[in-house]
């Protein structure tokens, strides 16, 4: 194990630092997180804008203004929060940053995303360095809640006049990790659903009680459009129900992560639930602890200004790029919401996907040729040639 700095690369030392913040829910430390934003944007000589969202959740936002403020702005986003962790299960403790011997950083954001923030923090320390300034105003955000949801958060700051007046033309929000040699890009997101309730008849354990909780629970999850394709995936997260061994419950709850992808239709997969329901028997119900109703993708065409900045920017430096409708749900969903471009994008190839596992790593290497990625691609977006309606 490797943990002293002396011949350590200043940016993955200052990664290290970040990912022993913790910003860990049940309770992030989120001043720790805005302490250190405030002192970025001081070395970067950036001003900070703090924005409230909600109470003790605040969006901090760094911007570097650029030759035309007029025309649309390139939003850098990332989420300061991470998920909790199972210590017991991991090889070094996950808020240590600890680097083994092969270059591996050791901790709980290291792919989920600390990185990426300490990456477009570096691109552009180095970008300016060299004296760079581009027509397009670049700012740099950093939202809380987004593990939790998103809705103290950028589901919330997207409402705000604030975000508004950053004026988007195009957002970078986080991506996930590609074994293999290629990069992933994500230009669209499955909407997260949703939640059953079982009522039924009550009684006593020994006795042969019709028209159970439990009947109906295992009615809705095994209805057959489960296992058709209606949905890219279900999972079966939380059972509630019953007071003692002995005793049938009057009510069961169910819930199940559902991903949607953003091409079925909605409106009908909603009427397979509610169907579902009345199949299983009387008086099931069911509601959502998240409801996105997000069919918005990115254009990912050549025409596409955007989507041509980024693209060729990667073929010139010889990156193979996927592109995939995300699996999951990140605060991309809210930029596109408002109509506005959003590519999910972490630069992490050769690297097993490990955000919200046991013992999540990045290598050292690795995060620092994502560096070199976004100084090529920062300067691609935000040299964007004005668009019609900006001239």
């Amino acid at each position: 194990m490797t943990d002293g700095p002396r011949t350590e690369d200043p940016s993955v030392t200052l990664f290290r630092e970040y990912l022993r913040l913790k910003t860990v829910h049940p309770e992030p430390d989120y001043d720790a997180a805005l302490r250190f934003l405030e002192r970025m944007a001081e070395e970067l000589g950036l001003p900070i804008k703090k924005v409230e969202v909600c109470p003790g959740r605040v969006v901090a936002i760094i911007t570097w203004v650029g030759s035309r403020p007029e025309l649309k702005s390139v939003v850098l986003n990332s989420h300061t929060d991470v998920v909790p962790v199972y210590e017991e299960h991991w090889k070094y403790d996950p808020f240590a940053a600890v680097k083994d011997a092969d270059g591996n950083i050791y901790g709980r954001g290291s792919q989920d995303m600390k990185c990426v923030t300490i990456q477009y923090i570096e691109a552009i320390r180095r970008l300016k360095a060299a004296g760079k300034r581009f027509s397009r105003t670049i700012h740099l955000t950093f939202v809380p809640d987004e593990e939790v949801g998103g809705h103290k958060g950028m589901e919330t700051f997207v409402k705000l006049p604030e975000f508004h007046k950053l004026n988007i033309g195009f957002a970078l929000d986080e991506g996930l990790a590609n074994p293999t040699n290629a990069y992933t890009v994500f230009y669209g997101e499955r909407n997260p659903w949703c939640e059953f309730h079982c009522p039924g008849s009550p009684g006593h354990g020994s006795r042969f009680v019709e028209n159970t909780a439990a009947e109906k629970l295992v009615s809705v999850f095994r209805n057959e459009c489960f296992t058709l394709g209606d949905v890219t995936t279900v999972n079966m997260t939380m059972v509630k129900g019953g007071v003692a061994y002995n005793v049938v419950p009057a009510e069961m709850d169910v819930s199940f992560d559902l991903r949607i992808p953003p091409t079925d239709n909605l409106q009908e997969f909603e009427e397979k639930i509610k169907a579902w329901c009345k199949e299983a028997g009387e008086d099931v119900t069911y509601d959502f602890a998240q409801k996105h109703m997000d069919q918005n993708f990115t254009c990912t065409e050549e025409s596409d200004p955007w989507w041509h900045a980024f693209s060729s920017t990667c073929k010139a430096m010889n990156m193979t790029v996927k592109k995939e409708i995300f699996p999951a749900a990140t605060d991309s969903r809210f930029i596109r919401e408002e109509g506005l471009p959003a590519i999910g994008f972490s630069p992490m190839n050769l690297t097993p996907i490990l955000l919200h596992d046991h013992n999540e790593y990045l290598n050292e290497q690795v995060f620092l040729r994502g560096i070199q990625v976004y100084e090529r691609l920062v300067p691609a977006l935000a040299s964007v040639p004005p668009l019609s309606g900006e001239e």
